[in-house]
């Protein structure tokens, strides 16, 4: 309901914009047949038009990018919200009954397995939101030391089959020669995990994500993660390295996430002087996402 109002809000502004141009115009016009002898008042008229009209126009460009603003911050508070509730919520249920009812041994140790995995999630949420505030480039100064990518995904796609249960086959690495580089080994292993997260994430009930990495020229080391899930509209693909930004769609379409984590891969290809993009067909066709770093810093 609140989205649907914002959307009449921004229909409505962008209604009064047109409309009120619409009527200086047709003033103007009006006002110019009459007077048309008048050149300097039709040239400082002309200049006054001008101005009202770029300022209603900018106007409603910032008002809509406000709405749209105000959108994705009240969307990352309800993910935050529910991926910090859901677990602790869990975690309280296991323990409640561990402490109403004798369980036998085999079942309490896999209520410590689903807690334990659980807390985990609790824990990457969390870093989730606490690096995004350390990743921006006034910050925290890099710690560059060498980095064996090869051991940097081989841990991240461990973790993601933990946390997100995933069988061996679903999780795959081409990993080429042995590749090590300059640079900051926490950031690199957060943007790694982020992008097979993400590709996890959107591969909808059949997971099969293919991780490759390798050298360009001598220059650049390049991770790709490829996934066969809901690929990317074009106009989106840019897009979705913005902070707290969601692709356009009804909410049980989308799985769920804070909208943080190809913030923080593009954030950390740019601090490290590298890049980070996406590649897709389109909608249906699955995506590729590459991030791109210098090896010598």
């Amino acid at each position: 309901m609140v989205v649907a109002g914002r959307h009449k809000s921004i229909a409505f502004f962008i209604a009064l914009g047109a409309g009120l141009i619409l009527v200086i115009l047709l003033l103007y016009i009006g006002w110019v047949l009459l007077n048309w002898r008048t050149g300097i008042l039709l040239f400082f008229g002309i200049l006054l038009l001008a101005m009202i009209i770029s300022g209603v126009v900018l106007n409603t460009i910032f008002l809509v990018r406000e709405i749209r603003r105000n959108e994705q911050h009240d969307a990352f508070i309800n993910a935050v919200t529910h991926e910090l509730k859901t677990p602790v919520a869990s975690i309280r249920l296991y323990l409640e009954t561990l402490m109403s009812r004798a369980v036998d041994e085999n079942k309490r140790k896999e209520f410590y397995q689903v807690m334990l995995e659980d807390s985990d999630r609790l824990l990457s949420t969390i870093e989730q939101v606490l690096r995004t505030g350390r990743i921006g480039p006034r910050n925290r100064l890099l710690n560059f030391s060498p980095i064996d990518l090869r051991e940097i995904v081989e841990e991240s796609i461990d973790r993601a089959r933990k946390l997100h249960d995933l069988p061996p086959e679903s999780l795959s690495y081409h990993s080429g020669p042995r590749i090590e580089f300059q640079g900051d080994m926490d950031e690199v292993r957060a943007a790694v995990f982020n992008l097979i997260e993400n590709a996890v994430k959107y591969s909808g009930d059949s997971v099969h994500v293919v991780v490759e990495t390798s050298k360009l020229d001598s220059k650049y080391v390049a991770i790709r993660v490829k996934d066969q899930g809901v690929g990317i509209p074009k106009p989106e693909l840019k897009r979705i390295f913005k902070r707290f930004y969601r692709i356009p769609g009804p909410a049980s379409m989308r799985p769920t996430g804070t909208g943080l984590g190809l913030y923080i891969v593009r954030s950390v290809a740019k601090r490290h002087g590298g890049r980070a993009w996406a590649e897709s067909e389109g909608p249906g066709r699955g995506s590729t996402f590459v991030l791109q770093i210098p090896i010598s810093q």
